[in-house]
């Protein structure tokens, strides 16, 4: 969309221009981009240090799990995994070092669980799982589990996690403050039907990580790339200083590493754009968050809403109209940038379509470039952050070669996003190490399941 400034100082700007003038702070250099690599550099130190970690906006939490899976495992084991109003419970049963047996099985949580005391809840879980267990004739087995608990915890085991609030619209009393672990051995207990005496709790990420190492053994970074961004990797227990490991401590140990708030503290400025500041004013948490604002899938439709209002504004789109559907907040998706960048140069039928969904019945040829290009220019700008952060993580590992397993539905399904993230990955990272992309073909639960298997199995003959 470039053209030669060829006009005197008197002729006004070309709407190309004014959109390209408007857009030009989301194109940043790669020495840019270097400098956030180098600036999430010193966020891991920060993160890891005894003396600063409490006070470090990006939180790089220990999960306890000190050992990924060998392949030597066997046996049946349990993945339970708790996210929103779905419940999904999957066995796996390990038989050899290539492969495993899946069985799940999907209950929706009642919203009356969502409020109402929280052992309700927890008998809720526990009844799902004596439904399950029976279903494969496991009710005489001692079963291990891993339960994946997305909801903020502090952990100090692999075997407990203390709630510290509700999200997702859960507001369940008595949890807040307690071992969650506990609470749902409590309730397997009251049934008195099946034996579970072994759980092991983690996060989404964690179990991607897991459940990608099992298939390439050197995994060590899990990345979920959705409404929120989420990241795990394998750190070196030497690096950690609050852990207090013993003398048989394993030398490895995975870390959440939340991203989210990255940039709180203005570390991130110098790249923030006038549009990054409104979006941020107008949020309910103004503040905070500011990397998961310029990443994530929840904020990235806002974004482009924001520069079309600007572009609107300024008469360089739409022909200075202002729709009911443009000015209101959030009401642009990913889902509307996906299928936008889909689409096919030179066919505008899904665009216009998005244009009369939006109150415009004639958008211009030039009104359906503009808004490709500002949906590539976000899009591009998000992948090209998460791709600094990773570079980071990858200079910090420092192993000659790691593989990256991610997820999530903006990896997945934005066209050319993983594309994009790869290459400017390739740029940011040392060219002594080398990483590979690998899409998470297993979810979370078959890693909480793994996760179970690893900690608690007997171990076969390789």
């Amino acid at each position: 969309m470039s053209e030669e400034d060829s006009r005197s100082d008197s002729e006004p700007l070309s709407n190309h221009a004014i959109v390209e003038e408007i857009c030009e702070p989301f194109i940043l250099s790669d020495d840019k981009y270097r400098q956030i690599r180098d600036i999430f550099l010193d966020e891991i130190g920060r993160g890891l240090c005894k003396y600063t970690f409490k006070n470090a906006y990006v939180k790089f939490l220990m999960t306890f799990v000190e050992k990924l899976p060998s392949g030597c495992e066997r046996g049946n084991f349990l993945g339970l995994d708790l996210d929103g109003t779905t419940l999904r419970i999957l066995l796996i049963n390990l038989r050899s070092e290539e492969g495993f047996q899946i069985e799940g099985a999907n209950y929706e949580l009642p919203e009356s669980l969502l409020t109402g005391p929280g052992h309700n809840l927890f008998d809720f879980l526990a009844e799902c799982l004596s439904k399950f267990v029976y279903k494969y004739e496991l009710q005489e087995d001692e079963l291990s589990l891993g339960f994946i608990f997305s909801f903020p915890l502090k952990q100090n085991k692999l075997t407990g996690g203390v709630l510290l609030s509700w999200t997702k619209g859960f507001s369940c009393s008595d949890v807040v403050g307690r071992d969650v672990v506990g609470l749902l051995q409590q309730a397997i207990e009251r049934r008195g039907d099946i034996h579970i005496p072994n759980i092991v709790i983690l996060n989404e990420t964690t179990g991607k990580l897991i459940a990608c190492a099992w298939q390439y053994r050197e995994a060590k970074i899990g990345l979920v790339i959705d409404t929120a961004l989420s990241i795990s990797y394998l750190e070196k227990t030497k690096h950690i200083d609050q852990f207090k490991g013993g003398v048989n401590a394993s030398p490895t140990m995975i870390i959440n590493c939340k991203s989210d708030n990255f940039g709180n503290d203005g570390l991130l400025d110098f790249v923030r754009t006038p549009i990054d500041f409104t979006l941020d004013e107008n949020s309910v948490n103004a503040g905070q968050q500011i990397f998961e604002k310029m990443t994530s899938s929840k904020y990235l439709g806002e974004i482009v809403r924001l520069i079309m209002l600007k572009c609107v504004d300024a008469k360089a789109m739409l022909r200075g109209n202002h729709s009911e559907q443009l000015r209101t907040p959030m009401s642009f998706n990913i889902k509307l940038m996906s299928n936008i960048e889909a689409e096919e140069t030179g066919n505008d039928s899904i665009i216009l379509y998005i244009f009369e969904k939006m109150g415009y019945r004639r958008p211009s040829v030039e009104d359906c470039e503009h808004l490709r290009y500002i949906c590539k220019l976000v899009s591009n700008r998000s992948a090209y952050l998460i791709a600094a952060t990773l570079a980071a993580l990858i200079n910090h590992i420092g192993d000659p070669f790691v593989i990256i397993g991610v997820d999530g539905s903006v990896y997945r399904q934005y066209p050319r996003y993983s594309e994009r993230l790869r290459k400017k990955l390739r740029k940011l990272a040392r060219p002594e190490y080398t990483f590979c992309l690998k899409l998470a073909e297993y979810g979370p639960g078959v890693g909480a399941a793994l996760l179970a298997a690893t900690t608690f199995a007997k171990k076969g003959n390789p």
